[in-house]
């Protein structure tokens, strides 16, 4: 296993944070150097600590984790990212790799099972959680075809309803009361359905979902 990993954890729950931060350091060859609720906390750690590794969550307060891969890459070439999240839809895990993502765990894998994801990322290896690696073998039997036919296939099913009220011009409260979902919980599918449909700005989203004739259940 490579030594003396120094790592940034950008995770903008605290009491997950804390967790996690406990137990990477019960692993003697990982130091976590910062925590980062948001990603410009993280890229201000980056200029002062220049970790090896960030495990990065893919719904932060300001913005999609996503987005900020390329980022990372900037400012840190030589860091390798590992994604930590509940997501793990097929659109997710290629956009995340696409942006230059070494590995891909889910925030359910137990505490080995992280400490040896980023160990091998470290090394220069991609990781990724057995669910995740299933989807991609999937991905890639069916010649990367999408069993979902529906409009917007990249969507999961709670983020394409996110999108259907959008275009109807529903703002987050009403979204957040109508699924009885918290505003940071709609505000995280909202951003995820930006970076999943291209759309730089939420009245893109909203033109590309009328022009798809996309309606809410």
């Amino acid at each position: 296993m490579t030594a003396n990993i120094r790592l940034l954890l950008v995770e903008d729950h605290p009491m997950f944070r804390a967790g996690l931060t406990a137990t990477l350091q019960l692993d003697g060859n990982i130091t976590v150097v910062g925590s980062a609720e948001t990603g410009e906390q993280a890229i201000a750690f980056l200029t002062e600590q220049r970790p090896d590794v960030v495990i990065l969550d893919i719904g932060l307060p300001d913005g999609n984790g996503v987005s900020l891969v390329p980022r990372i890459l900037a400012e840190a070439p030589d860091c390798h990212i590992l994604m930590l999240t509940s997501y793990e839809d097929d659109s997710t895990v290629y956009a995340a790799l696409r942006a230059g993502a070494r590995g891909y765990i889910v925030k359910n894998a137990d505490a080995d099972e992280i400490v040896r994801a980023v160990h091998t990322v470290a090394s220069g290896a991609g990781y990724f959680s057995p669910s995740v690696l299933d989807r991609i073998t999937q991905h890639v039997a069916s010649g990367g075809r999408s069993s979902d036919i529906s409009t917007f296939p990249q969507l999961t099913r709670r983020e394409r309803e996110v999108l259907a009220l959008m275009a109807e011009g529903r703002g987050n409260t009403y979204i957040a009361d109508h699924y009885v979902l918290s505003l940071k919980t709609v505000r995280n599918h909202v951003s995820n359905v930006m970076a999943k449909i291209g759309a730089a700005t939420r009245a893109e989203a909203v033109a590309k979902a009328r022009d798809a004739g996309l309606r809410s259940p």
